[in-house]
């Protein structure tokens, strides 16, 4: 097979792929031996480099994969916009990064670290191919090792894990303040407790009350009593003439 040729079906392979092809993967496919196969993807690295092309080939978690050109990526974008992004949830990034950092790790550390169960955001990373499992720690239960896996490098694009960010480059990344609080104590409900302000707030049932009816803390069926006792005091702390006539 002549160089132009096998660069030809080498650029077909990896633009078949969707995802990084190793060297020895290329040279099974082609028969081509390994250092020739290294020659030609380096010659069509070059190739794509020299012509500012759409495509570009990179160097991606121990393979090689076509990917667009970064200059080309406002147009890609709007072709994609209307795609559903299949994104990782902020406890999928958690997760995904203690492994990366700390592995082999246990999935007991991730939640001592995390503070929360773990299990479905492993099996989802699991799942995805992004993490794999090492082996089994040697203690107590031996339980299972997690660890990144290659289609973790080409989901970040790195090529190995060298490239992680340092724990300085995270440091001197600016964080924003968290927001301040909207309300300050004095503009604060009332009744803050829910459960309080239920209470004190009185519903419309639009039914009969089931409690006797009073009047001045007297039920109605005293009413009648009620109003003679009233009399005995109004004559006492005011007294008829006749009565005021008789005492003379």
């Amino acid at each position: 097979m002549q160089d132009e040729e096998a660069k030809s079906v080498i650029e077909a392979i990896l633009f078949m792929a969707g995802e990084p092809v190793t060297i020895d993967t290329i040279r099974k496919i082609t028969e081509i031996d390994k250092y020739n196969t290294e020659r030609l993807v380096r010659e069509l690295i070059s190739d794509y480099s020299v012509r500012n092309a759409g495509l570009f080939i990179m160097e991606v978690a121990e393979g090689y994969q076509m990917v667009t050109n970064p200059a080309c990526a406002p147009w890609v974008k709007k072709l994609l916009s209307t795609a559903v992004p299949k994104k990782l949830t902020q406890s999928s990034l958690e997760t995904m990064a203690i492994i990366a950092y700390k592995q082999p790790i246990i999935k007991a550390e991730i939640e001592a670290i995390r503070g929360v169960n773990s299990d479905g955001v492993v099996k989802t990373l699991l799942d995805k191919r992004l993490i794999k499992i090492l082996g089994r720690k040697e203690v107590p239960g031996r339980p299972l090792m997690y660890g990144t896996t290659k289609e973790f490098l080409q989901y970040f694009g790195l090529k190995d894990l060298s490239e992680l960010p340092t724990l300085k480059e995270f440091q001197e990344v600016d964080i924003p303040e968290p927001a301040e609080n909207l309300y300050e104590k004095s503009e604060m409900p009332e009744y803050a407790d829910e459960e309080h302000h239920a209470r004190a707030v009185p519903v419309e049932t639009g039914q009969a009350d089931t409690e006797p009816h009073t009047e001045d803390g007297v039920e109605s069926g005293d009413k009648r009593e009620y109003d003679d006792v009233q009399e005995q005091n109004a004559d006492t702390e005011h007294p008829s003439d006749e009565a005021v006539r008789s005492q003379e």
